[in-house]
């Protein structure tokens, strides 16, 4: 705990007391070029002041996963000198760039880094677009800056403000993250391309892009109006059902994660460029313990408004969106470097998609996942022997399920607004979660998190629970114990 409490003073404190620097300034540009073979262009230039006690000799980023993003060799300048990446010997899976002289205390420099994005070859499942449609979805496709490491350490928060530069063809729809109200527009002479510079704040989380030569309609759901974006003529009626589950689904997210930033009453339900590369799910683990065997996934979440879409087999299941906007509610300028997290906090994301399904699906959900993943978790695990990583993520995912059923979803909504709210600017880990539920309980809660993470398996009162005949009628429990 000492810890935490120093991390809490990381990230509010005047005085830095640690390594680390501010993004004084930065912008971040996505260039379409919608040629026979398209390509996405992103550069990202930084503004970076050292603002800790100590000179720095390297920053640590992550860069896309090449899974879900194909993409060339990406390029970094300190100034006006190339870096060289490196991998992390921290974290294999991020980057470090070796600055070519120390960077000494209050002193500043410009970080730009650029990537071009590609169409992946057949049979690779990474993120598709074709010459008249793309998206970048709020997660994972521009390089993070992390942190520094050590005690007390800073970094990594963009700026109160900062611009996401759009550029594409003029006939394209652009749906964006930010103040959609404060962007300023500007055609070229011939209306080949216009360029758009949208206003981001923290508050507008991971950015995201949305653009094409799409057909427009929209639809009313309830106090929503949504956006119907489609490649083909669509007859709005036929996307009530879909539409208003997005309601639903949305609205259980934003229950979880804290409501979303914009003002706003709009959604949209946008179709897929290319449906081969279209979903992130098909390659989440997460995903695979919460849906059922063979189902076939029709819609995922791009931003927090945003579902992306398959029609080509009728109306999209929009309640299977699949858990894939971590950094969307929890990252980014909020909580930088939640991508890092470990269980059982990375499994919150699916939880709250799994709440989602249970919005729009019915409570009844709620049982049938709760059993499924219990059938991934032995029911006589060996002691001292390492669980599988299939089995530490149902565990992890039956652990936000168990908090709620013993302390009551009042006080479960109530103490992740609370760790959220606490930690904004800054990460947060198992024992801020812990804090926060003793915050809102007034009791001991680490016995019961001991109990369900330094433990092989799960509780046996709660295994009972759910695979008695009467567990199919089970919700969460409405009273404290």
């Amino acid at each position: 705990m000492l810890l935490a409490a120093a991390s809490y003073c990381a990230a509010g404190c005047a005085a830095s007391l640690g390594p680390g620097y501010t993004i004084v300034k930065q912008q971040v540009t996505v260039q379409f070029v919608p040629a026979p073979q398209p390509v996405i262009r992103i550069e990202g230039v930084y503004q970076l002041k050292n603002t800790g006690n100590q000179p720095l000799t390297s920053i640590e980023l992550r860069l896309p996963g090449r899974r879900r993003f194909h993409f060339s060799d990406p390029n970094a300048q300190w100034d006006k000198t190339t870096l060289t990446f490196a991998a992390s010997p921290d974290n294999p899976r991020n980057v470090l760039l070796t600055l070519p002289q120390p960077w000494s205390v209050s002193s500043q420099h410009t970080l730009r880094l650029s990537v071009e994005y590609q169409r992946p070859g057949s049979g690779e499942t990474a993120l598709r677009f074709t010459p008249d449609a793309f998206f970048l979805p709020a997660q994972g496709w521009s390089p993070e800056l992390l942190p520094e490491r050590g005690i007390l350490a800073t970094g990594g928060v963009p700026p109160k403000s900062w611009n996401l530069v759009v550029r594409v063809p003029g006939n394209f729809l652009v749906h964006a993250s930010g103040q959609a109200n404060k962007q300023l527009a500007k055609n070229s002479r011939d209306a080949a391309e216009r360029t758009i510079r949208i206003p981001q704040t923290f508050k507008d989380g991971y950015p995201f892009v949305i653009a094409g030569r799409y057909i427009a309609a929209t639809l009313a759901a309830g106090h929503e109006t949504i956006n119907l974006w489609t490649r083909t003529p669509q007859d709005p009626e036929a996307l009530r059902q879909p539409s208003e589950a997005l309601v639903h689904a949305i609205q259980a997210y934003d229950s979880t994660f804290g409501t979303r930033p914009k003002d706003s009453h709009r959604l949209w339900i946008v179709e897929c460029p290319d449906v081969a590369g279209c979903f992130a799910s098909t390659t989440s683990n997460f995903s695979r313990l919460i849906s059922e065997e063979g189902e076939r996934t029709s819609a995922e979440m791009a931003s927090q408004d945003t579902a992306m879409v398959d029609l080509s087999g009728g109306a999209p299941e929009i309640a299977a969106a699949a858990p894939s906007l971590a950094a969307s509610w929890l990252g980014y300028g909020q909580n930088p470097g939640f991508f890092e997290q470990t269980p059982p906090l990375s499994a919150l994301p699916a939880f709250a998609a799994s709440r989602g399904r249970e919005a729009v699906e019915g409570p009844q959900v709620r049982a049938q996942i709760v059993r499924r993943l219990l059938r991934a978790i032995p029911a006589n695990p060996q002691p001292r022997q390492p669980e599988a990583d299939d089995v530490l993520r149902a565990k992890s995912l039956l652990f936000f399920y168990a908090l709620q059923d013993r302390y009551g979803q009042q006080v479960f909504s109530a103490a992740l607004s609370h760790m959220f709210d606490a930690r904004r600017g800054g990460g947060f880990d198992l024992d801020d979660l812990i804090a926060a539920f003793e915050h809102e309980t007034h009791q001991d809660v680490a016995p019961f998190v001991r109990l369900w993470m330094k433990h092989p398996g799960v509780p046996e009162d709660f295994r009972a629970r759910y695979e008695n005949t009467t567990a199919s009628a089970l919700t969460l429990k409405e009273t404290m114990p």
